[in-house]
C-alpha cells in the first residue's frame, strides 16, 4: 500500500489553459514536456483568450494561463490573480487563407472581390486575434467595405474552420493554424498579412494563483523559453526571443 500510496503522490498534476491558436504548437510542446517529465501529468484546454479571462477572474481552478496577448494576464495581475511575472512567449502572426482565391494576387484587397461574400474572423471583442484583424482592415482601409461581409468565430479555431469548411470564402486566421497538418491537407492558398498593420501579437503566460507553489505548473512555466519549445513555435510561425 505504502508504494502505491507513494506512487500517486510522485504523479503531479497542472491545469493549463490557452488561447486557441497555440492548440497544434502547445500541444507539441506539451508532449516533450511529458517525456521529459513523466510524473507531471499536463492537461491544456484551449478558448479565446477573453473567455478563459473571465473564468478565471470568476475563480475557475487553472493554474497556468497562455494568452494571445499580454493585455489579459495584465487584468489578472491587477486583480490579484497571479502567482509569477508574465512572460511573453511569443509573438504571433495574421494571415489570409482561402480554397477559392489566391490572397497572394490582391493580398488585402482579395476581400474586395464580389465573390467573396463571407469573410471569417475571430470574434474581435474575445480573441486577440479578431481585434488585429480588425485593425489590419482599417491599415488598409477595407473595413468599411467589407464589415457587412464578416461572420465571426467564437476562438481562432473556429475561425480556421469556417475558412476550411466553405462556411467562409476566406479567413483572417493565426499563421500558426495554417502551418498545421490539417490546414496544409485543404490545399488552400496563403498570404502573411504584414505585421505593421496591427500593434504586435505579442502573446503572455503567467502562474495563475491557483497554481501558486506548484512545482509543476514552475517547471512548465520555465520549459516554454527553453530552446526546445522556441524551436517548436518558431516552426509554427512565431516568433520568439530564443
Amino acid at each position: 500500500m505504502l508504494s502505491v500510496f507513494s506512487v500517486a503522490r510522485a504523479q503531479q498534476k497542472i491545469t493549463i489553459v490557452a488561447a486557441a491558436n497555440l492548440k497544434v504548437a502547445l500541444d507539441s510542446i506539451t508532449t516533450v514536456f511529458k517525456i521529459q517529465n513523466p510524473n507531471i501529468d499536463a492537461q491544456v484546454t484551449y478558448g479565446a483568450s477573453g473567455k478563459l479571462f473571465e473564468q478565471i477572474s470568476n475563480g475557475a481552478p487553472f493554474d497556468l494561463f497562455f494568452s494571445a496577448d499580454m493585455d489579459y494576464p495584465n487584468k489578472l495581475k491587477e486583480k490579484k490573480l497571479t502567482a509569477s511575472e508574465i512572460k511573453m512567449y511569443a509573438t504571433g502572426k495574421l494571415a489570409l487563407w482561402s480554397k477559392k482565391t489566391d490572397p497572394n494576387i490582391k493580398k488585402m484587397n482579395t476581400l474586395l472581390n464580389v465573390n467573396i461574400v463571407k469573410i471569417a474572423i475571430a470574434n474581435p471583442t474575445t480573441a486577440p486575434y479578431g481585434e488585429k484583424a480588425i485593425e489590419s482592415l482599417k491599415f488598409y482601409k477595407v473595413y468599411d467595405k467589407v464589415k457587412s461581409k464578416l461572420v465571426f468565430g467564437e476562438n481562432i479555431t473556429q475561425t480556421a474552420q469556417f475558412a476550411t469548411t466553405g462556411a467562409a470564402d476566406i479567413g483572417i486566421v493565426a499563421l500558426s493554424l495554417v502551418l498545421t497538418p490539417n490546414m496544409q491537407k485543404e490545399g488552400g492558398k496563403y498570404y502573411i498579412i504584414p505585421e505593421k498593420s496591427h500593434a504586435p501579437l505579442e502573446q503572455g503566460c503567467v502562474i495563475l494563483k491557483h497554481g501558486q507553489g506548484n512545482a509543476a505548473a514552475t517547471k512548465f512555466y520555465n520549459f516554454i523559453s527553453s530552446k526546445k519549445a522556441a524551436a517548436i513555435l518558431k516552426y509554427y510561425g512565431y516568433s520568439t526571443k530564443k
